[in-house]
């Protein structure tokens, strides 16, 4: 259908509260959005195509046939768009990846003897759950602890009361046999209500309760009942203990943080239940790739409206690393959803904002496991290796791939980074970093030409190839502290593929470089991080590989890797400058009389006003010493 012949249909939209669906030509739903007023919304989608972004343009030019659902208000509107992303996994929408598969814990509290189970979809059957988890690991993590602390039944028998004897969960305290009428309903009961605290987070008042039963069965001499709860009591206090402190006053709260690599999106999320955080999580999320444009806000606020949906259970405050879009409407979705006040706030100091703090630097860690575990993924790396060489026309599969990184700050401390993929993994042991020595000033071009000419310099030279050279070069190739004398036997190695962090000039930069040293058949790319686009040779216009691109995700990967290592190398020159003293240039001042001066005067301008006879006083300092720290200050 003709982009007119849409429009006109969002013409004809009501300018209502509610929900639109794109769908393409096929009837496959592209994107669902909710807005305030559904015609104008809509029609937004189809103004000047220059200030559109680039997702935008090619979401409207597969757009076929509108859908909409009318609302009451906008909470509502945002309710039901998490609910229709959830059924149709939009490709244009951020979404909760494979949301209809998370697990939840499941307490069917209505039967006689309930048990805890494992389940993926949440009814409305009076059970309680828990959850979601974002993975079966982790839910089963959390049922073999719950599992470990209360003795419930874990068994699908029909409970009579007749059986001749219990089981082994039995006699390894897992179970109080309500099989065999070891127990009463009520004391069974009990047991479940204390699981179900314990799954809400409330785990002192667990505590408080099973140590006070110990007392009354120690009170009634019912010694082996009392130590069986002691033993409980113990047992969950560990387990508590491992739980790390969240805050010194008690708080019923959600904690969200997201963390953005390029593409990609993951979310940390903590549940915070009285003092401690009661339980963790983290979600990668789907349509990030899609949507790279979106704000940090406007990914959380979906991710949220997605998670709230299908949730059992809203606390009383959310706390949040950034305010998500439709905050207002979110609020009053979950208001409703929990029946009372909700709270979303972004702290920005305190204790709290160091809660968020800790969730951020979880959800970054989350985000470079993901990753780690996609390389670890033969298929996947085979292919993406396989794509590059046909994208980037190589002559073969770029087995071994060095990346090329600059590090600075305003031209000073220069450094450089190269690291080493092979058959798409990181050999770290192969890395390498770099002091520029030949360059004033800021200058990447030039750090670029020396950092390459001295990594190739001595391999052309082994393999006999003729090249160029002048003073400038052999001044660059000098061999530094932070490269080896003699290069190990994979330095021998030509790269299948050089990648340079930048665009077509630094890509020029490493081109000459190669060609000068005679290894111009070596295959090189600059990976311009704004745009993602590469640069090749012989190519006027950059490749630009589609977002979902296994070799796009590759290149990014060993790039990230490239930036990391020449970052941390620079930080670390940098405060080793920092940290220098006049002292050090001093004949005969090491540390520990650095340390001695320095504790006497307390800095070197007071040691250059203090005389010889004060200086000499200081200890391990001679007459004939301080005489030459005063000449040297």
């Amino acid at each position: 259908m003709t982009e007119s012949a849409v429009l006109e249909q969002a013409r004809a939209l009501p300018e209502r509260p509610g929900v639109y669906l794109m769908k393409d030509a096929r009837g496959q739903v592209l994107y669902i959005g909710k807005a305030r007023r559904l015609r104008s919304r809509v029609r937004s989608y189809f103004g000047s195509g220059r200030s559109m972004e680039r997702r935008i343009h090619a979401l409207v030019e597969q757009i076929d046939t509108l859908d909409h659902v009318v609302t009451s208000n906008e909470a509502e509107a945002l309710l039901l768009e998490a609910t229709l992303v959830k059924r149709h996994q939009p490709v244009y929408n951020v979404r909760l990846k494979d949301d209809k598969h998370y697990p939840y814990l499941k307490v069917d509290v209505q039967e006689d003897w309930p048990r805890v189970t494992i389940t993926r979809r949440v009814e409305q059957d009076g059970a309680r759950y828990f959850g979601p988890y974002a993975s079966a690991g982790s839910v089963r993590r959390t049922l073999d602890v719950v599992k470990k602390l209360f003795p419930w039944r874990s068994c699908t028998k029909t409970i009579t009361g007749t059986d001749p004897r219990p089981c082994l969960d039995y006699y390894i305290k897992r179970c109080i046999a309500p099989c065999t009428a070891y127990c009463t309903p009520e004391e069974y009961r009990e047991v479940i209500d204390q699981t179900l605290l314990f799954l809400e987070g409330r785990s002192s008042d667990v505590l408080r309760h099973v140590e006070q039963q110990m007392h009354e069965a120690a009170d009634g001499l019912e010694f082996e009942r009392a130590a069986r709860l002691r033993d409980q009591a113990e047992a969950i206090r560990r387990v508590t203990e491992r739980q790390r402190m969240a805050t010194t006053n008690s708080l019923d709260a959600d904690v969200f943080a997201l963390a953005r690599s390029d593409d990609e999106a993951c979310v940390q999320v903590f549940f915070v239940r009285g003092t401690v955080v009661a339980d963790t999580d983290s979600f990668m999320l789907d349509g990030a790739r899609e949507a790279p444009e979106a704000g940090d806000g406007e990914v959380l606020g979906a991710f949220l409206a997605q998670f709230y949906e299908s949730a059992t259970y809203v606390p009383r405050s959310v706390l949040l690393s950034q305010a998500p879009a439709d905050r207002d409407q979110l609020r009053e979705a979950l208001r409703a959803k929990r029946g009372g006040a909700v709270e979303l706030a972004v702290p920005e100091r305190g204790e709290l904002r160091a809660l968020v703090a800790t969730a951020e630097e979880n959800a970054r860690e989350a985000l470079a496991m993901h990753r780690v575990r996609w390389l670890a993924d033969r298929d996947k790396t085979a292919a993406a290796l396989s794509t590059l060489q046909d994208e980037l026309d190589l002559p073969e599969r770029p087995q071994r791939i060095e990346c090329y990184d600059i590090s600075t700050i305003q031209g000073s401390d220069t450094v450089a980074s190269m690291v080493v993929f092979e058959d798409g993994r990181p050999r770290s042991d192969q890395y390498r970093r770099f002091r520029i020595r030949s360059v004033e000033g800021q200058d990447d071009f030039a750090s670029m030409r020396e950092v390459l000419t001295r990594r190739f310099k001595r391999l052309a030279e082994r393999l006999g190839v003729e090249h160029e050279t002048d003073g400038a070069e052999e001044a660059a190739t000098a061999d530094e502290p932070d490269e080896p004398d003699a290069p190990e036997a994979p330095w021998d190695r030509l790269p299948g593929l050089v990648v340079i962090d930048g665009g077509r000039g630094q890509l020029g930069a490493a081109l000459d470089v190669l060609r000068d040293l005679g290894l111009g058949d070596v295959p090189a790319c600059g990976l311009a991080k704004r745009e993602e686009e590469i640069y090749v040779a012989d190519l006027a216009e950059p490749v630009r590989l589609p977002r979902t691109s296994q070799a796009l995700y590759l290149l990014q990967r060993v790039r990230d890797e490239a930036h990391r290592f020449a970052v941390t190398y620079h930080r670390t020159v940098r405060g080793k400058r920092v940290r220098q003293s006049a002292l050090d240039a001093v004949p005969g001042i090491g540390p520990k009389r650095k340390r001695a001066l320095l504790r006497k005067f307390g800095s070197v301008k007071a040691l250059r006003a203090a005389s010889i006879e004060e200086i000499a006083a200081t200890q391990g300092v001679s007459r004939r010493l301080a005489e030459t720290v005063k000449r040297s200050l």
